[in-house]
């Protein structure tokens, strides 16, 4: 890490060794498309910069790049009136399944022994996969759904752990072009019918409870309510997590009268059976996803199987410098999308590395150990959870071998120019020769991929995203609807259509059209243009600052506030473990409130409130500081992790929060509320 800053210049934090860079294959494709467009692109910004001018060319040539053996046709795409009912590759068949489970292309080709997944837990318990055992039991799987009746287009639903059982019968329901999707087993009841409700699955493959903390909850009873919440359900598959053979009696058949069944007996009778992948559009739906439903009943967003794959394998073999061989490991839950990106890591002959439990079982080691123990190359985490491990007083880099990380990505939320600096004090000096990328990367659900995030050829400055992703014509604008200036500050956009805008919001009207909650979602603020609902700046650098959501921009005396930058503040006080803050209407205005979970022992007192406001004064300004700072034992968060300052605006301001069952505690919200009418009638 360098030292010496100009005054209000943020730090340089790692710069990649020339070596590094000639040997990623985001140089390689560089020297490929200058070549092929006949420009001078001298570096990966002028690279960038072709790719959203030209951006037909552009996705031509890197789909050839990615995967050289398929028959790309000659027609790119046919455009629509809408960006996201533009159809991609009409010509083009494919099934992502056979190229996830093979490699996606010659040079990124896995052998068969070599192991394409690693699922490990926090009781212990690990499993490998093979590439060729990993095709055999896709193959039987494949032919258990079909045995039940699935077909293309059919849904396969699936409430189970992160193991690799999930990934396998994602893989066999995506061989047969059924609609896969997933939510993990700590959702609730109602959570899981609000999702998989709306899609009407076939089949459900189900845990019999999961472990968190070192606390077994056993899920069956819950299991029996959702069953009877799902008329479509063909088949019921229950898979041993917590025991070895559970006892499914109490499991209620499905509507049509089936029974449900143990995952090794429905499998068994097709073991052996033959590999079979039908080959679909590249826009033929693979996932549903869902947004958190903070804000209502979660909308069902259909994915494309081409554009996400091929989404994912630029993000990954170019932004992130995932290579052949290396082992991957991104920390998440089924319920969330960085589950669905991890999935597509062995096409680039990749180890997926699977964890499933606490992070922090038993201790903030978990995670850092299983880099020495798994050789992992990457690492994938929450800017949360880096700032936890921060806060705890561990230092990695000191208490374990991280000889072979190149990369830690960090998303979910804006990550503290703070803890980019601990990260290259704390972990960067124990990583590869090469030093440590540090990648903070943001996009979301809606994409199921990034809009601005890493880049192994460039720089890394403390607090900084480092550069736009390659297609992904994004700018920051003004309410106005024109083009901020560098260092303004203003609503992120995407001008151009993308591989992996959705397919459509299930029940929205036919997919591949633009319905009307898809359009309300995206395009209402700006017609024609993808607006993300990020609040962001440009830097002079080329890179990004996202200030948080802009639906969540507080706006006191109607100056936009981005919350992101109230938590930097608030995150350097160490009597506070955690924070959230919101907007409470008062006399016709906003007031800021600061929630705050204290530190064992801490307590809420003048002084601590003054250092709070002090801090956020001095690295903000006065209008960031808050009316109201109330400490409470608990803040909600969505089941993926997330805060959820909009649930908690909505109950606090008397308005109903819509979707309860979306949050891992509603509770806190009564309590917060009434914490808040005590402190401020």
């Amino acid at each position: 890490m360098t030292d010496g800053p100009a005054p209000g210049e943020p730090r340089l934090l790692w710069a990649p060794p020339p070596d590094r860079v000639a040997a990623g294959d985001m140089d390689r494709f560089r020297v490929v498309a200058a070549a092929a467009s006949g420009r001078e692109l001298a570096d990966s910004a002028a690279l960038h910069r072709w790719s959203v001018e030209e951006p037909a060319y552009f996705w031509r040539v890197l789909m050839e790049y990615l995967d050289d053996e398929i028959a790309w046709g000659d027609s790119l795409f046919r455009p629509a009136a809408e960006p996201g009912a533009t159809e991609w590759f009409p010509d083009v068949r494919l099934n992502v399944a056979e190229l996830v489970l093979t490699g996606a292309g010659a040079r990124w080709r896995a052998g068969d022994d070599d192991v394409m997944l690693v699922s490990l837990d926090e009781r212990g318990r690990r499993h490998e996969v093979t590439r060729a055992a990993a095709r055999a039991e896709v193959a039987a799987i494949a032919a258990a759904l079909r045995a039940e009746g699935v077909e293309a287009g059919d849904r396969v639903a699936v409430w189970l752990p992160n193991t690799h059982t999930t990934m396998l019968v994602m893989l066999a329901a995506a061989s047969i072009g059924a609609v896969f999707s997933s939510t993990s087993p700590d959702f609730g009841i109602d959570g899981v019918l609000d999702r998989f409700g709306q899609i009407e699955p076939t089949v459900l493959v189900a845990a019999d409870g999961y472990t968190y903390g070192g606390k077994g909850f056993d899920r069956r009873e819950q299991l029996g309510e959702i069953v009877a919440g799902l008329p479509t359900l063909a088949r019921v598959v229950v898979l041993p997590f917590l025991e070895d053979v559970p006892d499914i009696s109490a499991v209620p058949p499905t509507i049509g009268g089936e029974p449900p069944m143990l995952f090794a007996d429905w499998v068994a009778p097709h073991a052996g059976a033959e590999p079979r992948y039908e080959q679909l559009p590249f826009d033929h739906p693979w996932y549903v996803l869902f947004s958190s439903g903070t804000t209502g009943v979660p909308k069902c967003i259909v994915h494309r199987a081409g554009g996400v794959l091929f989404q994912h394998l630029k993000e990954h073999r170019l932004q992130l410098d995932i290579r052949a061989g290396d082992r991957v490991c991104y920390f998440t839950t089924a319920g969330w999308m960085m589950w669905n990106w991890l999935a597509s890591v062995p096409a680039s002959g990749a180890t997926a590395v699977l964890y499933d439990g606490n992070p922090f079982h038993p201790g903030p080691e978990r995670l850092w150990e299983l880099v020495a123990e798994e050789g992992l190359t990457f690492l994938g985490v929450s800017a949360k959870y880096l700032d936890a491990v921060k806060k705890s007083g561990y230092v990695p880099a000191t208490s374990t071998d991280l000889s072979t990380l190149r990369t830690i990505a960090s998303t979910g939320s804006p990550l503290a120019p703070e803890t980019f600096a601990w990260a290259y004090e704390a972990v960067a000096p124990g990583c590869d020769t090469d030093g440590l990328h540090l990648a903070s990367i943001s996009g979301g659900t809606d994409l199921c991929g990034c809009f601005i995030g890493g880049d192994p050829t460039r720089p890394v400055y403390e607090g900084e995203i480092q550069a736009p992703q390659l297609g992904m014509a994004i700018d920051v604008w003004t309410e106005a609807g024109s083009p901020a200036a560098v260092g303004e500050r203003g609503e992120l956009v995407c001008t151009l259509p993308f591989p992996s805008m959705p397919l459509g919001f299930w029940g929205d009207g036919p997919l591949g059209s633009v319905g009307p909650r898809y359009h309300a979602a995206y395009f209402d603020r700006f017609p024609g243009v993808w607006a993300h609902g990020d609040f962001a700046t440009w830097t002079p650098r080329g890179a990004m600052v996202i200030h948080g959501r802009s639906d969540t921009t507080l706006n006191p005396g109607g100056v936009r506030i981005g919350t992101a930058e109230i938590y930097r503040q608030v995150e350097l006080v160490d009597q506070v473990v955690e924070s959230l803050v919101f907007g409470r209407e008062v006399d016709n205005d906003v007031q800021i409130v600061l929630l705050v979970r204290l530190a064992e022992g801490a307590t809420l007192d003048d002084a601590t409130v003054a250092e709070i406001c002090d801090r956020i004064r001095a690295g903000c300004t006065p209008r960031h500081v808050p009316g109201l700072v109330v400490a409470v034992d608990d803040l909600p968060r969505t089941r993926s992790g997330k805060l959820a300052e909009l649930a908690v605006g909505d109950r606090v301001n008397g308005r109903e929060v819509r979707n309860t069952s979306a949050l891992a505690n509603p509770e806190s919200l009564d309590a917060i509320a009434a914490a808040i009418a005590a402190a401020h009638p």
